[in-house]
């Protein structure tokens, strides 16, 4: 492209966002449910959840349908899926290792099980939506990763071949260059490895909503924008103290993730690393014929700073990625939400992937934390004598993960040993985080690496190949 060219390109993509709101388009719709009120005075139960994310919700929802006698309360901090539960993509992964290559490499002896519970628990979310009334758009469209250079087409078919040795290629398809086109147009794609069943595409805030409504349904008592102070034990049991109250407990799950675990030594297990989304305005008929997706799936790039981006129910296409961006000393600041240089930055890239949608404006732009861990999968466990569980470091695939995530939690508070607890994957705990200044540092040292690999053909330095070595990283 010619500078002239080049800059008057930049300057459409800017334009683009001139009508943005920095708000998440999820958290707009006007179905969104008034808060339950907070909590004032003493409580008491059997099982008590703290957040009001996926992760609690899934608990206390799960702990009802188990037993329906059990006493389940549940706090959550501000309002039910308004962070990481209601800004997501709303991609729904079967995979509960962060994909397989994570899973293959971290767990090679047990990934067929993992493979196996993970698209289980898939079909568990799809029939408690059904089950439960969930109006949050679920679709079972699968998804493609699609290659846009050379190595990466490459290393798709490669990666394909090692599926199909290992019996872990079921349902999964390798597209060439025209095959990937005919599904999805975009001049930059190259190939395409096309997982069928394994994603469905989902409304993240009203999954939230409905799975709230349903924990009330059953007897759950919600109370909202009440955060949870401190955790003590009590007599046989727990108590959480609340600003206004308190809550005593005979077991604790502990469904925060990003925010402070109020267990001190799992805080250095995770880190906040900030995610951002665009949102078109709604697409007409002639606009979505430029670029074909009849098929509706959900899409992902295949480079390291990698983009996600999907159709939503009103055929908007939400693009986002690339940036991931981590704080010194791991704050999360609702100021971080809004950064219009990676805006500016997610604009030009979508245009370059779709260069026929020119013209296309962006009606919402958004971010919000994540947390992740040292080998970007969820990790568990147990405190004060097994009276406390946690699950936390999803790492951004926490949409359908933290269902999975739920059942352990329980598992655990049960004493139940379980094809779940018994998991490796379970039973041991990632690697923490070093302090400050050494976690920013080899986070800051990993993105250019990795951004450095993506423009020289995917060579990794040696940076990375020690960090690969020790099951260390960063994922963007």
């Amino acid at each position: 492209m010619a500078p002239s060219a080049m800059s008057r390109g930049r300057d459409n993509w800017i334009a683009s966002l001139s009508e943005a709101q920095p708000v998440p388009y999820w958290l707009e719709d006007p179905g969104k449910p008034g808060p339950e009120p907070a909590l004032t005075g003493a409580e008491t139960c059997d099982l008590l959840v703290v957040g009001g994310g996926y992760s609690g919700l899934w608990t206390a929802l799960n702990a009802k349908e188990r037993d329906p006698r059990r006493d389940v309360v549940l706090l959550e901090g501000r309002e039910v899926g308004w962070a990481a539960s209601g800004r997501n993509g709303g991609f729904c992964a079967a995979s509960l290792t962060h994909g397989l290559p994570n899973g293959l490499t971290r767990w090679p002896d047990e990934i067929h099980e993992l493979e196996r519970l993970g698209r289980r628990n898939l079909d568990e979310i799809e029939a408690a939506v059904a089950r439960h009334g969930i109006d949050c758009e679920f679709e079972r469209t699968g998804e493609i990763d699609v290659a846009t250079e050379t190595y990466q087409a490459r290393e798709l078919r490669d990666w394909h071949r090692e599926l199909q040795e290992q019996g872990l290629a079921d349902g999964i398809d390798f597209l060439d260059e025209e095959a990937v086109r005919a599904q999805v147009n975009s001049p930059t794609f190259k190939a395409g490895l096309w997982d069928h069943q394994g994603v469905a595409m989902l409304h993240p805030a009203k999954l939230a909503w409905g799975l709230k409504q349903a924990c009330l349904r059953l007897g759950v008592r919600v109370y909202e924008h009440t955060p949870a102070l401190t955790l003590k034990q009590y007599g046989a049991g727990m108590a959480v103290r609340t600003p206004y109250g308190a809550v005593r407990a005979r077991k604790v799950a502990l469904g925060t993730n990003i925010f402070p675990s109020l267990l001190r030594r799992v805080r250095s297990y995770t880190v906040p690393v900030y995610d951002y989304a665009l949102m078109t305005e709604p697409l007409g008929e002639e606009r979505l014929a430029e670029i074909g997706w009849r098929g509706r799936q959900g899409l992902g790039d295949s480079a390291n700073q990698f983009h996600y981006f999907r159709l939503s129910a009103d055929n908007r296409i939400l693009w986002g990625g690339y940036d991931a961006v981590h704080h010194y000393g791991g704050r999360v600041r609702a100021e971080y939400d809004d950064r219009p240089e990676t805006y500016a930055k997610l604009a030009g890239h979508f245009f370059t992937c779709f260069p026929q949608l020119e013209g296309v404006r962006f009606t919402h732009a958004w971010g919000g934390a994540i947390d992740t861990c040292s080998r970007f999968s969820a990790f568990f466990g147990t405190a004060h004598q097994d009276k406390v569980a946690y699950a936390a470091g999803f790492t951004g695939l926490g949409v359908g993960a933290t269902r999975f995530g739920a059942d352990v939690m329980l598992d655990l508070l049960d004493g139940e040993r379980t094809e779940r607890t018994e998991l490796e994957m379970v039973r041991k705990r990632p690697l923490p985080f070093p302090p400050e200044p050494f976690a920013w540092t080899g986070i800051a040292l990993t993105k250019w690496s990795l951004a450095r690999a993506d423009a020289h053909g995917g060579r990794r330095n040696l940076w990375l190949r020690t960090m690969d070595k020790l099951g260390l990283g960063f994922d963007s």
